[in-house]
Parts: C-alpha cells; sequence; structure tokens
C-alpha cells in the first residue's frame, strides 16, 4: 500500500508568469518574500510585481531572507505579513526564500506567544490552529523543488543545526518554472543545485518509502538531467535547458514530497550549519558514499538509475567530485560530533541498508577526509 498527494499545481514554461496571471492571485493583499537581491537579479520580481499592478493588487516586498534562514528571521516575516494585512503571500527565490515563505505563511496568523499555546519552536510539532496564508512560489534556482514540498527547512542555533517542520497545509498552491529565471545563475550555484535536485531524486528512489509512483517519477527526474551534464560541466546553457532543469529539481520535490530523504540530508545538514558549505553541495559530497552502500542491498535500483542517469555509479561519482570543488577543512572531532546529532534524524529508519553512529562517522571519512578527486 502507498499514499500519493501532490496538491500543488505547477505551470511551466517561458513567460508562464505573466501569462497566466490569474493563476497567481490568490487574495487581495499580497507579500512577496524573497532575497536580498535574487529576485530582482532573475527577473522573476519585475514580472511579478507588474502582473500585481495590473491587476490592482496591493503589494509589499519582503526582501530581508538571507541563506539558511533562521527561525527568527521567520517569526519577524510573519509579524511583517501581520502588520501589512497580507492574505496571500509569492515566494520568489532558492530554497532559502521558498522554505522561508512557508514558515512566515504559519507565523502570519499564528502569532507566536511565549507560555501560549502555540510558542515559536511549535512549528516543529505542527502545532498551530489557523491554516497557513496561501502561498504561490518562482523558484530562481533549479534544486530544492521546495515549491512542491510540504517541508521547511530552517537554521535553529539552539541546537547548532538545520531542522524541518512539515505540513500538509504548506504545498504551495501554484508554482511558476521559467527557465530564464535561472539562465544566467553563476555556473557553480547551478551545479549546487542540480545535484541538489539528483540527490532528492536518488535518495526517494532508494529509500525505504519508495513506491511505483515515485520510483517513476524519480527515473523521468534523473533522465533530464543526465541528458545535461556536459552542460553542468562545462557552463553552457539555454532558457530552454533550464526550464527543463527547473522541471527535474521539481521532480525531486514531488518525490520527496512521497518518501522524505535520507542520511545524505541529515548529515548534510551539518555542513552547511558549520562550514557554510551550500545545501546542494553538501548532499553531493556524501552522495557518492551512500550510493556505494545502496548498490549493495538495492542492485536492481542501481541498475534503473544508472540507466536512467546514462551514467554508471562510479561515472556519477566523478561527475560529482568534478562539479563540487569544496576547500574546506575538516577533522575527526567535528565529524564524530556531527554523528552524534545526525544518527538521531527521523530519516535514518528510512535508509536502504542499516546505519549506526560509526557507519556515519566512517561514510564522513571516506568523503571529507581525502582528496576526491
Amino acid at each position: 500500500m502507498f499514499k500519493y498527494l501532490m496538491p500543488t499545481k505547477v505551470i511551466v514554461g517561458e513567460n508562464s508568469v505573466k501569462e497566466n496571471a490569474g493563476e497567481l492571485v490568490l487574495g487581495t493583499k499580497c507579500m512577496i518574500v524573497t532575497g536580498k537581491t535574487s529576485g530582482a537579479k532573475s527577473g522573476a520580481l519585475g514580472d511579478v510585481t507588474d502582473v500585481l499592478k495590473d491587476m490592482g493588487i496591493e503589494y509589499l516586498v519582503y526582501d530581508c531572507i538571507g541563506n539558511n534562514p533562521t527561525i527568527e528571521e521567520c517569526v519577524e516575516g510573519g509579524k511583517a505579513a501581520r502588520e501589512f494585512g497580507a492574505d496571500f503571500l509569492i515566494g520568489i527565490g532558492g530554497g532559502s526564500p521558498l522554505d522561508a515563505c512557508k514558515a512566515i505563511a504559519v507565523y502570519a496568523v499564528n502569532e507566536p506567544i511565549e507560555g501560549s499555546d502555540f510558542e515559536m519552536h511549535d512549528i516543529f510539532k505542527g502545532n498551530f490552529k489557523t491554516k497557513p496564508l496561501p502561498m504561490a512560489a518562482i523558484p530562481t534556482t533549479a534544486g530544492t523543488g521546495s515549491e512542491t514540498t510540504p517541508y521547511s527547512i530552517l537554521t535553529l542555533h539552539k541546537i547548532n543545526n538545520k531542522q524541518s517542520f512539515s505540513h500538509p497545509d504548506v504545498f504551495y498552491k501554484v508554482a511558476f518554472l521559467d527557465g530564464r529565471y535561472t539562465v544566467n545563475l553563476p555556473l557553480q550555484i547551478a551545479r549546487n543545485t542540480a545535484i541538489d535536485a539528483m540527490s532528492h531524486l536518488l535518495e526517494g528512489f532508494t529509500d525505504k518509502k519508495s513506491s511505483p509512483a515515485s520510483d517513476y517519477i524519480a527515473l523521468e527526474g534523473l533522465r533530464i538531467i543526465g541528458k545535461y551534464v556536459d552542460n553542468l560541466r562545462n557552463g553552457n546553457f539555454t532558457a530552454s535547458i533550464c526550464t527543463d532543469l527547473l522541471w527535474a529539481a521539481t521532480l525531486g520535490g514531488i518525490v520527496i514530497s512521497q518518501t522524505g530523504t535520507t542520511i545524505v540530508h541529515s548529515m548534510g545538514y551539518a555542513l552547511t550549519y558549520h562550514k557554510d558549505i551550500p545545501h546542494g553541495m553538501a548532499n553531493g559530497l556524501l552522495l557518492g558514499e551512500y550510493l556505494e552502500r545502496t548498490k549493495a542491498v538495492l542492485p536492481e535500483k542501481t541498475k534503473a538509475y544508472e540507466e536512467a542517469f546514462g551514467m554508471k555509479l562510479d561515472d556519477i561519482k566523478k561527475f560529482l567530485a568534478q562539479c563540487l570543488p569544496c576547500e574546506a577543512v575538516f577533522t575527526e572531532e567535528e565529524l564524530v560530533r556531527w554523528s552524534e546529532v545526525s544518527i538521531k534524524a527521523k530519516n535514518v529508519p528510512v535508509c536502504p541498508f542499516d546505519i549506526t553512529q560509526q557507519d556515519e562517522i566512517d561514510i564522513y571519512k571516506k568523503c571529507l577526509l581525502k582528496d576526491r578527486r
């Protein structure tokens, strides 16, 4: 038995925002949640504000979202939305603004008050009474798939790590995928985000919660990314290629919405929090060894994803190493300390192979304490 839920409408193609203006507007007063520069540089913010102006919708641009947003920043965003009187949100950006937008949608209508029945950290329990504001998503990177997941990953300083919350009410109502918004990304960001999408597709395909539906979608996403391996190596992109990569990332989001992620994510969070390594790169640094261990227990699935991607596992590992020039330095003490947290993650039980803390330490060491090239 398996279940499948995907309530987000996805509109794919160039100029999709302006050509589907009626789908973008979900209320009468809008707060746009975006990064300090990404929304404007991509052109997405200008397209959105043009539509809102044409349709007479009052809006506020809230461009206070940085990389790896904290829970406190999202509480402030919720306060801004309340004070403005927003009745819907539009998230524009990569994973950070899109994830933050979900938390802001909750806090906008559920004010966190210490000592009340809804405090700031109760969001991680899904403990809020009022449904979040409706949201539209416009991704400007092709990686996280946040536009089609019920997850929000936030930085939580009290645990010195990142933590996610999940709730079906924070699915975006609609998402717009337009490669024009990602075609001019710096090459390393394009690589990091594509590998993030790869990680979602491969983790979802191999974990214990996978299903025939999620497997079908995962293999299609891997076929798409596999077509553009050379582009990710050399940086030769067109808007059409970028739209395809956005679609693959969205498929990755759809997959992990059904399956969740594996230890690649929970182990990777420490690399982002403590070493400021971008999320997709952090996943990619660990992905090859995860797949190597998966091969022993899922040989048929290994053959299936190799065929879809168009590469054997050894070549996939070489591709990851070529695209991820990480200069961070790690110590064994750090890796042991991080494993004490990651082994307690909720995605450990769905790992396709048995995993202990020592196994995680060994994976960290093999991936991070040697020259991967």
